[in-house]
């Protein structure tokens, strides 16, 4: 009876683990289902809220286009040239915008370069000595006259000192330069 009693017993145990488990189970069933329905309910929420926030776009964008399409009137026209203080806003506001792009380095860097001393020298050197014409016949002039001169010297014997490339390029410059200058000047006139 004992090995009967002991099996009886085990049974009864395991009964109870199966109906706790059954329970527990429906118990994670049932939550589960809350979460799914909560979730389908923000969903058409969210659907609806879509739908409201491009119907208001629309509503924007029509009256947007509205005032676009209605003349200024005299008053709110700019007249007149632009100030220096108008410029320099400008120059701040945009500076500020490619500022939040940048990181810390290239922020300091790009402070560094448009304060005001180093950018009226780059622009005078921009304007005067760095012309674009003039960099390019250097480097054309450096870059023929170098190639040319080291199959000649090689071919001869002849060492190099170094300072041709140098003399080649400020040759080719001043060419340059003076091209841009007699451009300037017949522009003039014309």
């Amino acid at each position: 009876m004992a090995s009967n009693e002991k099996h009886t017993i085990k049974s009864h145990e395991s009964l109870k683990n199966i109906e706790q488990f059954g329970a527990i189970a429906h118990e994670r069933n049932e939550a589960i289902r809350e979460t799914i329905e909560k979730a389908e309910k923000e969903q058409r929420n969210h659907n609806i809220s879509e739908r409201e926030v491009l119907a208001r776009a629309r509503e924007l964008a029509d009256k947007n286009q509205a005032k676009t399409e209605q003349p200024q009137s005299p008053a709110e026209k700019r007249r007149g040239p632009i100030t220096k203080k108008q410029l320099n806003d400008s120059f701040k506001s945009q500076m500020k915008y490619a500022e939040t792009e940048m990181t810390g380095a290239e922020r300091l860097v790009s402070r560094f370069i448009h304060l005001k001393p180093i950018e009226k020298s780059a622009d005078v050197i921009g304007s005067t000595i760095a012309r674009p014409n003039s960099m390019l016949s250097g480097s054309i002039a450096a870059f023929l006259s170098i190639t040319i001169l080291y199959f000649v010297s090689k071919h001869y014997g002849y060492p190099l000192s170094g300072f041709e490339t140098a003399g080649a390029f400020i040759a080719g410059w001043v060419v340059g330069l003076t091209y841009d200058q007699l451009v300037k000047l017949f522009k003039r006139e014309q």
